[in-house]
């Protein structure tokens, strides 16, 4: 099986092609440094499309956000129609869904994305969908924070301030995230890339329908899936996870009016500090029959250390 794998220079796409090669033949684009009108999708069974402009904590405009992660997404899937491709991933993100609540995402929980990026990957997903039918399956993966080893932004940031600063004052936070170690997010593709191949052209509504998974309604191998890791945990807990795999001795301390006065002049940082954003998955867990590999434990000592392929 040929599959064509776009932002396969990313932080995603470098891990699954390292783990995944010898099961596939794997084919790369990259939107920054390929021509568009290069790509040979003729002899193409899969498309896993990665690129994205990302979420952006300086901000990015609407029109990039729409110009990355929806044009750019349709010019890709109608050009792998065309071609006779039969299977379309696009890896979104739970954004769509809104931001940090203390009720559960799951794959049939309503949208209501609050930030252009959000808002971009949800209209590429409905677009998306409007290209189906028969001959051409669209599935689509949310996930929530992405880690492993070489993660940047927030993630990276926090594994700095842990390596560098012995007190913090992270201490008794009992907020519940989820994340998803990126080798369980591999692993989640893999799925379903083989899941189409297992039921080709089978109708598996009836299958969906007993799950209660209304969002692969008619499809076949396609739909919404969700990926996370086993385990919500919270600040606290990943940040002493961070520093026993780092072998640091940091005290988490609970300073008062910390939290408020965070509130105040970071709101955003205090929003990730503090809130909880929990997925539930079991409906993909279910059609997928699939488990994770790896425990939240496993990820955070092969973000901070490697892992041994």
């Amino acid at each position: 099986m040929k599959l064509l794998l776009t932002g396969s220079n990313g932080f995603i796409g470098n891990y699954f092609v390292n783990k995944y090669a010898a099961n596939y033949k794997i084919a790369r684009f990259s939107f920054l440094n390929d021509d568009f009108k290069s790509i040979h999708v003729e002899d193409v069974d899969v498309v896993i499309h990665l690129a994205a402009l990302v979420h952006q904590m300086g901000g990015a405009t609407k029109e990039e956000y729409e110009k990355v992660n929806v044009t750019q997404t349709l010019e890709l899937a109608k050009k792998a129609k065309e071609g006779g491709v039969k299977h379309f991933i696009f890896m979104s993100t739970v954004k769509v869904y809104g931001e940090e609540t203390d009720i559960a995402y799951t794959e049939n929980s309503i949208c209501s994305p609050e930030d252009e990026y959000g808002k971009s990957k949800l209209k590429a997903e409905q677009e998306l969908q409007k290209l189906e039918d028969d001959g051409f399956k669209v599935s689509i993966i949310r996930t929530p924070i992405v880690y492993g080893y070489g993660v940047k932004a927030n993630i990276k940031n926090l594994v700095s301030l842990v390596q560098k600063v012995s007190v913090l004052p992270f201490g008794g936070i009992d907020n519940k995230r989820s994340m998803v170690y990126i080798g369980n997010l591999c692993h989640l593709i893999d799925a379903v890339v083989r899941f189409q191949i297992k039921f080709g052209m089978t109708d598996v509504s009836g299958m969906a329908s007993m799950n209660g998974m209304a969002s692969v309604d008619g499809m076949t191998g396609s739909g919404v899936f969700l990926a996370s890791d086993d385990e919500a945990i919270s600040t606290t807990k990943l940040i002493e996870l961070i520093a026993k795999e780092l072998d640091k001795k940091v005290y988490l301390i609970k300073i008062p009016f910390f939290e408020t006065l965070l509130k105040l002049v970071k709101p955003s940082f205090h929003k990730r500090l503090y809130g909880s954003l929990v997925v539930d998955n079991r409906l993909t867990k279910d059609i997928l029959e699939f488990k994770n590999l790896y425990t939240v434990e496993d990820g955070i000592r092969f973000m901070t250390n490697g892992e041994v392929t």
